[in-house]
């Protein structure tokens, strides 16, 4: 009998593939597991998809079409503050592609990556893909899940570590990263010979006084940051897999050759509507930021009075709820709220060691839907058992 390689193997199950499918199957359960927008298209978007569609049929460059490019550095000067050239840029079939396509190009089999504990879900087991060896920098709860500059250098190892990963704002805990610490990064980055990926997914869905800075903007950078952004989540084009990567020339012509190896391009269709997204601006980015603010000022109260603390998240649209005074286990009280309350959130634990105790509640769902489901769990939680 053929064999999967160990490689395969030994990647982790994650909760998030049972919740999405007992979610579809069972109508009855309220979701507040979504990692994406529940928004629709933006109608000018879609009218100039019938638009279009009759010159998508051809395949795009590996590296993106020539306009959508150019559109891109445009953006990234403006709203980044990182100068680029356009052939700096790799379009992708999502951030999460460019993430694989990095890790190719700047990993050898046993060379270190410090990822952040928590951190988004995909993370480790991309890296582990290509036998790299992750080290991790726990982000704590008492500190607002800010990372440590500290404690990034005493992962360091001079001769093993070539990439550090940041995520701000952050999946799952909403913490943003200040200018200060990003600078002190931009320094450790910089004294160590490191490259710096940077995922910069959610950063237009900011709340407050919350900032968004991109290392990649920061003086000296140029040849050390590695910075990935997608349509996904401020264009809702999740489904679209449109996401772009900014790194040195050098490594940007890696990835642009080693991405004909993959998915060879973006889906032409999906880069001509992103010019057009473009263009529009943060019109659609800001409506759906006006209704996230709206919908976190429900769940993150009310999940507190119930006994979850959770802190305010400044950005994306999570809320990471500590829920062990109810149970050490959130994989446990995930199961136990799907099946009791018929609620399904997804377990801190998918997103790390340092995230057992933790449920990531999204609040890219219907406000009367969290309503809804914050409604079930109150009273089954008052019933809950701790274990």
């Amino acid at each position: 009998m053929v064999e999967i390689s160990e490689r395969e193997q030994e990647l982790p199950d994650l909760e998030i593939e049972k919740l999405i499918e007992i979610a579809v199957e069972h109508p009855e359960i309220i979701s507040l597991g979504p990692g994406e927008p529940d928004f629709d298209l933006h109608q000018d978007l879609v009218k100039h998809t019938k638009k279009i569609a009759h010159l998508v049929n051809h395949y795009a460059p590996a590296g993106g079409l020539k306009e959508l490019r150019k559109a891109l550095a445009k953006k990234l000067r403006k709203d980044n503050k990182i100068k680029t050239d356009p052939d700096n840029i790799v379009v992708t079939c999502g951030s999460q592609d460019a993430l694989v396509l990095g890790a190719a190009c700047c990993l050898d089999v046993s060379e270190q990556i410090i990822l952040p504990n928590p951190g988004y879900m995909a993370f480790l087991s991309t890296f582990e893909l290509f036998n790299a060896n992750p080290r991790f920098v726990e982000l704590k709860e008492e500190d607002g899940y800010a990372t440590n500059p500290d404690l990034i250098k005493k992962v360091i190892n001079k001769k093993k570590t070539k990439v550090l990963l940041i995520n701000s704002p952050s999946n799952p805990t909403g913490n943003v990263m200040t200018k200060k610490i990003l600078e002190e990064i931009a320094d450790i980055v910089v004294d160590n010979d490191l490259y710096v990926f940077s995922d910069e997914a959610y950063e237009k869905i900011l709340f407050d006084d919350a900032k968004h800075y991109s290392i990649g903007s920061f003086n000296g950078m140029q040849d050390y940051a590695v910075t990935f952004q997608t349509f996904s989540k401020s264009f809702a084009m999740c489904g679209h897999r449109l996401g772009y990567v900014v790194a040195p020339p050098e490594l940007a012509e890696a990835i642009k050759k080693t991405h004909v190896l993959t998915t060879v391009c973006a889906p032409t269709i999906s880069q001509l509507i992103g010019i057009k997204a473009l263009k529009m601006g943060e019109r659609h980015a800001k409506q759906m930021v006006k209704e996230y603010t709206r919908r976190r000022k429900l769940i993150v109260p009310r999940l507190n009075e119930m006994g979850i603390s959770c802190p305010m998240p400044k950005g994306a649209f999570y809320a990471f709820g500590n829920v062990s005074d109810y149970d050490k286990s959130s994989k446990r009280f995930v199961l136990n709220m799907i099946k009791k309350a018929k609620v399904a959130a997804v377990p801190g634990i998918d997103f790390g060691t340092a995230g057992e105790g933790h449920v990531r509640f999204s609040f890219a769902t219907d406000y009367k839907l969290i309503q809804k489901a914050l409604d079930r769990m109150e009273p089954w939680l008052k019933k809950y058992k701790k274990r």
